[in-house]
């Protein structure tokens, strides 16, 4: 008996791997050349009468029923079908070679039509395989071999790999659908239908977000731990649980708003490992600068959007999805339209808690009900796109829905700060390493990762900080002493009670940039209560941090260099407060000089008079650096320590000067930028610097000049004592802007 079934399991274990020798002879007529793919579903007529009656290339009748096979072994919905049993006139033919298509193939054919947007991995005996463009995609990604098969193009990969790649699919941005059998080789040796196809369907969806599951999990564990070989880095699972799915629905009912390019937001975030679920609503710019903080905060994996969006929310989402490495770019789900109309999400979210909650949830109910209508049509997307792949049970408690924002609750960091500052990925490559929270992350926990990196994004404010209060305060005896010469200086502190406003100059590459990044940082460490590198620190509370910081364009917006950087600060200027730290790098350098220096110094002269902000002014115009004369009590002019070589034996104009850097903040104005010695140092041509440097002196020359011809003139001009009071102070003014 036992002999018997192992023969039997023998015989039908390989599944669709038969010999192709097995196969009986096709006349001629029956098949023709064919072509290396077809995935057009537009050529393809189905009906069981034309179908080569095998698993994949045998010849076998259905011995119960005497048809070729049952259609019900597709494992397919009744409107499927019953499609098939209405074609009228069969042809299950690929009309452009006039081939039969196999059971195999059918299968395939069905389930693609009701999944044409995932790649689909078939169950096939010991082996999963991929047909058609996905073969070829499968084949690309996954660096396997595809060949031709019948009518399409195939690859396969073994069983006990099938999570490895389904990961690496899903990493590059694909959904990948899993089709396994659904009968055993051994029960259908044993029963009726042992003829016929075995009996597959679609057990699992997967893309970037909803990468989870014990199965995949446990059988891509299993794997990793039987591996004799060192562990390949590419297979071990990342950490799924930051994997944001965010949903993201504009109200467009304020047409003036919307011509004018503000409009409201409404936003869900789900993350399936954790059952974390968040939803915010706010009003947004030109610059969507309001969402781009929500996206870098959350740093989804995958967004889900409308067919159509705002021409600004698009090129704003062309710009997001387009900056990431290959693997690391987000996903983008579109949808129709239809699912987001109020009255169709009002509907379904209405229907979908009707069968999950009961009387004592009406009030929660009524919570969700009530939400803006931006987020309810997020919220009707979101279920119905994770309806698709079983994960709706995770919205089934509304308790569970928390609101991402508060600007009364945490310090804002907005999305420019949050690049600026490299608080979540550096600059260099967009990667984690070289981020503030890569150098605090020591958590031994998915949890304590993802609560560390919810306080480095939303530090605490006021009454939530207290318990913490202490910690804000904190003293580091053998730390580093990186932010030692800003606080401190002969034991007196820089900033005074009164003193809000530091001007920085100081030569190129002096380290301005850097020094002013390290208050931002700091102050972002001791909000969250942490260390930090500092010998003694006292650092208030700030309800946010602002910066304007670097030089680069946005093509996707259409917006230049300039233009980012005025857009940038307006969005300081409408958000910063009185407890607001605000950072401004070099505003003013992407125009004219005269321009320049008249936006940089009306900017921080609003910021001082106005706002009352901390603010670091890093600027290479001396005249904004005369503030200080108008504000004494509140500015101080600083620059970063340097030395010049004295070399009285090169009295050579056309040798540039040669700067050592000190890296350290001193007290007063630079007068010089020393861009010169920069270019020395890039290597720039010897030629250029000789021209360069005797230009300079002689622009030097010029303005010194003019300086000493402003400052010996004097005005005859016959008028009233007040008026000629209102001239001179007119032209002292005048004369910061020189």
């Amino acid at each position: 008996m036992v002999l018997k079934s192992l023969e039997k399991l023998k015989e039908f274990c390989c599944d669709s791997e038969l010999p192709y020798s097995r196969a009986p002879a096709i006349p001629p007529q029956g098949r023709l050349a064919i072509l290396p793919k077809c995935t057009d579903f537009e050529d393809i007529s189905l009906n069981a009468k034309h179908i080569v009656p095998s698993e994949d290339s045998s010849c076998q009748m259905n011995q119960k029923g005497g048809s070729l096979f049952g259609l019900a072994h597709f494992s397919l919905s009744n409107k499927s079908h019953e499609s098939l049993q209405s074609t009228s006139e069969p042809k299950p033919t690929n009309r452009r070679t006039k081939s039969i298509y196999t059971p195999l193939e059918m299968q395939y054919l069905e389930m693609k039509e009701q999944h044409k947007d995932a790649i689909l991995c078939i169950e096939c005996g010991y082996k999963y395989r991929f047909f058609g463009e996905d073969a070829e995609i499968a084949a690309r990604e996954l660096n396997i071999y595809c060949h031709l098969d019948h009518n399409f193009m195939t690859a396969s990969i073994p069983t006990h790999r099938l999570f490895v790649h389904v990961r690496r699919l899903v990493a590059k941005g694909h959904k990948v659908g899993v089709a396994k059998q659904t009968e055993t080789a051994a029960l259908k040796a044993i029963g009726e239908n042992k003829s016929s196809v075995f009996t597959r369907k679609l057990t699992a969806l997967y893309t970037k977000s909803t990468l989870i599951g014990e199965d995949i999990l446990l059988e891509l564990m299993i794997y990793l731990l039987k591996l004799d070989d060192p562990v390949n880095v590419e297979e071990i699972p990342s950490d799924t649980s930051n994997n944001y799915l965010l949903c993201i629905c504009e109200n467009k009912e304020n047409m003036k708003d919307k011509q004018k390019g503000n409009i409201t937001i409404g936003i869900v975030g789900v993350q399936p490992a954790t059952g974390e679920v968040v939803f915010d609503s706010f009003q947004d710019s030109v610059s969507r600068l309001e969402l781009e903080t929500r996206i870098l905060r959350l740093q989804p994996v995958e967004l889900l959007l409308p067919s159509e969006m705002s021409d600004l929310t698009e090129r704003f989402i062309k710009s997001v999805t387009s900056v990431s490495v290959r693997d690391d770019r987000i996903r983008v789900e579109r949808m129709d339209n239809l699912y987001f109309e109020y009255s169709h999400a009002f509907q379904q979210i209405t229907e979908f808690y009707a069968e999950v909650l009961d009387v004592k949830a009406s009030q929660s109910f009524s919570g969700i009900l009530n939400l803006d209508k931006p987020v309810i049509c997020s919220l009707a997307a979101v279920i119905r796109y994770l309806k698709e792949f079983n994960l709706e049970k995770m919205l089934y408690n509304p308790r569970n829905l928390k609101k991402l924002s508060s600007e009364m609750e945490f310090m804002t960091i907005n999305g420019t700060a949050l690049k600026n500052l490299e608080i979540l990925q550096n600059q260099t490559d967009s990667k984690f390493r070289g981020s503030l929270l890569w150098v605090l992350d020591h958590t031994k926990t998915p949890f304590g990762r993802r609560k560390l990196k919810k306080w480095v994004t939303q530090p605490l404010l006021k009454s939530r900080i207290s318990e913490n209060t202490c910690l804000c305060k904190c003293v580091v005896k053998n730390g580093r002493r990186i932010l030692q010469a800003l606080l401190m200086k002969d034991g007196n502190p820089f900033f005074g009670d009164s003193e809000r406003v530091m001007i920085i100059t100081g030569p190129n590459m002096g380290g301005k940039s850097s020094y002013i990044k390290q208050v931002a940082l700091i102050t972002i460490m001791a909000q969250i209560g942490s260390y930090v590198p500092a010998e003694e620190a006292t650092i208030g509370i700030v309800d946010g941090i602002f910066t304007r910081m670097g030089a680069a364009d946005n093509i996707y917006k259409g917006q230049s260099t300039f233009m980012e950087e005025l857009t940038d600060t307006a969005e300081i200027i409408r958000k910063a407060t009185s407890q607001s730290l605000v950072i401004l790098d070099e505003l003013g350098r992407g125009t004219s000089t005269h321009d320049g220096i008249a936006i940089a110094y009306a900017t921080l002269e609003h910021f001082i008079r106005d706002v009352e902000s901390l603010t670091l002014f890093v600027t290479h115009y001396p005249p904004v650096c005369e503030l200080e004369k108008t504000y004494p009590q509140w500015v101080g002019n600083y620059h970063m320590g340097f030395l010049v070589n004295e070399d009285e034996s090169q009295e050579d104009e056309e040798i540039p000067d040669f700067v050592t850097f000190l890296y350290q903040i001193t007290r007063g104005v630079a007068s010089r930028s020393y861009g010169l010695n920069v270019a020395k140092l890039a290597d720039v041509p010897g030629e250029i610097l000789k021209k360069a440097a005797y230009k300079s002196k002689e622009l030097e020359r010029l303005v010194n000049v003019k300086r000493s011809e402003l400052s010996h003139c004097t005005f005859d001009f016959v008028m009233k004592p007040s008026n000629q009071n209102k001239r001179k102070g007119t032209v002292q003014q005048n004369e910061h802007l020189v």
